[in-house]
């Protein structure tokens, strides 16, 4: 195991200041043991940036959500928070970066607490008033998926997103709260078309993220569904997929 510079070097603190700053990581809470300590305003969870005297970069994060999605191997490591990662070079830490704050922005509650902040004090007396209500929600559920999915629909790779909808894969109306409704797992960024046979329950997901067609879709349509890959799905995903094929795909687009 290598050392870690304690305490970290000048040259050190700037670069680990530059990275945690440039990602959405602005609150700084010093340095233990030579681990500088980073948290946003933005985003939930911490994280802690450190190297060692090889030129190796250390980092650290204690977001549950962040580390079942991240996709980085544990380092063994001693250090804070919930897990530990080894970067090679000062450009692989820059590269994973935006990606740990997509993560941490959008999992597992943080839309749900901005909604919670944005709705403070708003009535809910009545239907326009509950209406409004929910489409603030359904704008942070878009903005967040959006962000979860790196503003590409996963199947299709649009980008434009004039043709992306957020789409529920259990609908806002059938969640029975509102941390369901806004968790970024209850949700898929789909092209315009796509969402729209989707929420028909015209074609729905497996289990590999491969899409199924109903027989209630016709042939012509079928073959406008272009698709390049299948969706990376998390567990969580499959749950509420699982939901959507026997409550909305298996009951036929006369459901909705």
């Amino acid at each position: 195991m290598k050392a870690i510079e304690i305490p970290q070097s000048f040259v050190t603190r700037q670069e680990c200041d530059k990275i945690a700053f440039q990602n959405g990581f602005r609150r700084s809470h010093g340095e233990i043991d030579g681990w500088r300590h980073y948290t946003s305003t933005t985003a939930q969870g911490s994280i802690w940036l450190a190297a060692e005297q090889t030129g190796t970069w250390l980092l650290s994060i204690d977001h549950a959500g962040v580390l079942a999605e991240i996709g980085l191997k544990i380092s063994d490591e001693d250090g804070p928070g919930l897990a530990q990662f080894r970067l090679t070079s000062l450009t692989s830490l820059y590269a994973i970066m935006p990606r740990l704050y997509e993560l941490a922005v959008s999992l597992p509650d943080a839309p749900l607490q901005e909604f919670l902040h944005r709705t403070k004090g708003m009535q809910k007396t009545t239907e326009a008033e509950r209406l409004v209500i929910q489409r603030v929600g359904q704008d942070i559920f878009r903005d967040r998926l959006i962000t979860y999915w790196q503003g590409s629909c996963p199947l299709t790779g649009i980008t434009d997103q004039a043709l992306l909808r957020a789409s529920h894969i259990k609908p806002w109306r059938d969640c029975e709260s509102d941390e369901d409704r806004l968790d970024v797992h209850n949700g898929l960024l789909l092209s315009a078309l796509w969402d729209a046979a989707f929420d028909r329950g015209l074609v729905t997901f497996d289990d590999g993220g491969h899409p199924q067609f109903s027989s209630l879709l016709s042939e012509a349509a079928a073959v406008e569904l272009r698709w390049q890959t299948p969706i990376l799905l998390t567990d969580k995903h499959r749950c509420r997929l699982e939901w959507h094929r026997s409550e909305v795909f298996e009951k036929g687009a006369d459901h909705y």
